[in-house]
């Protein structure tokens, strides 16, 4: 609490509305009205987006319901775009008079500064020409590398060995006879899983092998911690692989999924694998996730994969949807397990599969909409490490392919 004599003395600058201050020498309340606002106070950022939020609303704009960080403001046949992440904006937009009108709209309310054309933001670098925009996190990488101490160490080919088994008992289960004690500061093993998770934004290749090392981060032992540093080591190859989105391609909705099935030695828990492509073939989303539950067999590990799909297309599509994006219906979703293809197409085998209802539901509900279309085909990839980024989209634009 402080004094009224302290009070004066000191200089507020919240935004904050009321702060409520108890003097020592006096019985009333005084109420102090704060007019910017300050970081580190709990009902600071709450305070800041109601009234950005409020403001754009106001000013003709609209609010995403897929994403509240994204605001929207069409008129006739143009489109000027917001998104907001704590007090840094990106704009943009079809017409340069509803972009420069956003900005007096912001100037009138708040002080900002415009930085111009978009060159850096939050870590992500972006370069843009007549063929498309090229999104990658080379700075970011090239600091991970060097805090990690690997700046003059081998760079690797592949981020893991598919065939490596990871527990936490302390014994090697891929080496038998040999010992695998857990860290005595495990904090070393976290540090260097979350800044690995950051760069699984724009790394699909990635998402896979960190998924997997995060599932340890209680108990992490050495072999996990070495299996990261070959991660760090596979990003040394190419710090500046990123996605490239083509200006020019077809705009279609084309998702696939796929998963294993009991791979988690502890658990018998399967992984969920997906991706989802657009304009162009161009990456858009994608996800490698443990499920929840453990399957029975794997038709419904394949189905739960497409359950999950199905969610992230619904998504979208209301995304793509505020955006002005022509979706064309139905959506090839594809997938390698006729079983799972069966269960989605025929009600007959609802009765086998009775404990996977709501994911039943919501796979079949899509299907009979026409969101959906499921089918088996699935691209044909090469063994390659290489051959299967470049099916995905990721490139880099720094050491281009010859």
């Amino acid at each position: 609490m402080l004094s009224s004599k302290e009070i004066s003395k000191r200089k507020f600058t919240c935004i904050y509305p009321k702060a409520f201050l108890r003097p020592k020498q006096h019985d009333k309340l005084l109420v102090c009205k704060l007019h910017k606002s300050l970081y580190g106070l709990k009902q600071a950022s709450k305070a800041w987006n109601t009234k950005f939020t409020t403001t754009l609303l106001m000013g003709g704009f609209q609010q995403s319901p897929s994403d509240h960080y994204f605001f929207f403001k069409k008129d006739r046949a143009n489109i000027v775009i917001l998104l907001i992440y704590v007090d840094d904006l990106v704009i943009t937009g079809s017409d340069a008079s509803l972009i420069q009108a956003t900005k007096d709209l912001l100037h009138s309310h708040f002080k900002l500064k415009d930085l111009g054309a978009l060159r850096y933001f939050l870590g992500f670098e972006f370069v843009r020409s007549s063929k498309g925009i090229s999104l990658c996190q080379r700075k970011y990488a090239l600091e991970l590398i060097a805090t990690s101490g690997l700046a003059a160490a081998k760079p690797a080919l592949i981020p893991l060995d598919p065939n490596l088994k990871f527990t936490t008992v302390e014994y090697d289960h891929n080496f038998p006879g040999q010992e695998d004690p857990a860290l005595s500061d495990p904090s070393v093993y976290q540090k260097l899983i979350g800044k690995l998770l950051y760069l699984c934004l724009i790394r699909p290749d990635l998402s896979f092998s960190v998924n997997l090392l995060s599932q340890f981060m209680h108990q992490p032992k050495q072999s996990h911690l070495n299996v990261a540093l070959k991660v760090v080591r596979y990003i040394k190859s190419s710090p500046g692989l990123g996605l490239f989105f083509p200006a020019h391609g077809f705009i279609q909705l084309q998702a696939f999924c796929d998963s294993d099935w009991a791979s988690c030695l502890m658990t018998r828990k399967s992984i969920t694998g997906f991706c989802i492509f657009f304009l162009g073939g161009s990456l858009l989303s994608w996800k490698s996730k443990t499920q929840v539950t453990v399957s029975r067999s794997s038709s419904e590990v394949e189905y739960r994969a497409m359950a999950s799909i199905v969610c992230e297309i619904v998504w979208l599509t209301q995304l793509l949807t505020n955006l002005a994006f022509p979706i064309q219906l139905p959506i090839s979703l594809c997938c390698d397990n006729q079983s799972a293809i069966h269960i989605a197409s025929n009600r007959m085998f609802h009765e086998r599969m009775k404990h996977i209802d709501i994911d039943y539901h919501i796979v079949r509900s899509k299907l009979k909409e026409g969101l959906i279309h499921p089918t088996h085909e699935q691209p044909v990839y090469g063994p390659l490490h290489r051959y299967l980024l470049s099916k995905l989209g990721v490139i880099d634009i720094h050491h281009p392919p010859t």
